[in-house]
């Protein structure tokens, strides 16, 4: 982990001094020069970290005086604080993982972690917009030190949600880091820190193991209105099939829902794809169950790989291919992008994308005799 910037740590010093009462007598700070000379750094450093201290209440400065204790100050230490808005928190595995290990970095580093919403909004009916925004006004009165937030998706109104919940937190000063997808469509970007997996990349490789597998007649499945995630994975299975020289065609994109009967008889009608890239695990898994019904077999009728792999994934009839997501890693780079967000503000935005990696088992073919 990095350590906090010179700045902070001499702030930091200087109100462990405060507190203990050793300028009480004067009521005044050394000069610049002294600050300069006991720390061993520059001048701008010295006036940022007491800039720090002026903006908590705690120091005024006179014009041709010096720095001074404010007589009206609040000397109490303030517990710092972040916030978690994830929709998908309780119906998504993945945001269970790094929500936890969110926390578990907040206890480690002195910070409060805000989950908020109600007992619906943590179960699998998931978090609605109106509970996001009313957890959004909570966390500005709170004044938290940072939100994490997972945009919405699956809705006809989430791009505008997430616009109004991001516009509010920024117009209160609160840096937000997003996880897993950006609230643009793919390839834009918003204007916040993202980290999540390269989904572009994970794409990639599992259109091209299926197409070394012998697929030629690739179909990618989504649902209506999903997140930036899908569209960036789309893209790289996109990529992989132009890369072996294989045509999109037309027929690539099925959107629907998997449990449907007659939307998985037109995706196989015909025979007219034999492999099938689904944009998440959850789907797989309902497609697998479908094609069961429908008597058609996986993988010696249709490949079928996923995305995520949770933990059902070696659970299935037939256990899952799919991308996996370093979900703690994801944690651990959202929770230092957050700290040196809040440390330096000015930063630029950045998208910190994690690795994948390929999980390889039974629904891809890969285990069938040649």
């Amino acid at each position: 982990m990095k350590s906090l910037p010179k700045h902070q740590e001499i702030s930091s010093e200087l109100l462990t001094e405060i507190l203990a009462g050793k300028h009480d007598l004067s009521n005044r700070l050394p000069s610049e020069a002294q600050l300069v000379k006991r720390f061993g750094v520059s001048r701008p450093t010295i006036a940022r970290a007491l800039l720090d201290l002026k903006t908590k209440g705690v120091l005024e400065r006179r014009a041709g005086s010096g720095t001074y204790l404010c007589k009206d100050r609040d000397t109490s230490p303030k517990v710092r604080q972040m916030g978690l808005i994830v929709p998908g928190l309780g119906k998504v595995e993945i945001f269970e993982v790094i929500c936890g290990e969110l926390a578990s970095l907040a206890r480690v580093h002195d910070f409060g972690m805000h989950w908020g919403g109600s007992a619906r909004a943590r179960s699998e009916a998931g978090m609605s917009i109106d509970e996001a925004e009313e957890l959004c006004g909570r966390f500005i009165e709170k004044e938290v030190n940072g939100v994490f937030f997972a945009p919405f998706e699956h809705t006809t109104d989430n791009e505008a949600a997430n616009r109004r919940i991001t516009e509010r937190l920024s117009h209160a000063g609160i840096p937000v880091v997003l996880l897993d997808r950006d609230m643009h469509a793919f390839p834009q970007r918003s204007a916040f820190d993202l980290v999540g997996i390269d989904n572009f990349a994970g794409g990639y490789m599992l259109a091209d193991h299926l197409i070394k597998l012998g697929a030629r007649r690739l179909a990618f499945v989504t649902r209506p209105f999903s997140a930036t995630t899908v569209d960036a994975r789309k893209a790289g299975a996109c990529s992989a099939m132009m890369a072996h020289g294989i045509e999109v065609g037309r027929d690539f994109l099925h959107e629907g829902d998997c449990t449907d009967m007659k939307f998985v008889r037109h995706l196989t009608a015909g025979g007219q794809h034999d492999a099938v890239i689904c944009t998440n695990d959850h789907t797989a898994a309902q497609l697998l169950q479908t094609l069961a019904r429908l008597d058609i077999k996986t993988p010696n009728n249709l490949r079928v790989v996923g995305f995520d792999d949770v933990r059902f994934a070696t659970l299935l009839s037939v256990p899952l291919t799919t991308i996996q997501q370093p979900c703690r890693d994801i944690a651990l780079t959202a929770f230092n992008a957050m700290r040196e967000r809040i440390a330096d503000p000015t930063l630029p935005a950045r998208s910190l994308l994690l690795t994948p990696r390929l999980v390889v088992r039974e629904s891809c073919g890969a285990y069938l005799p040649r």
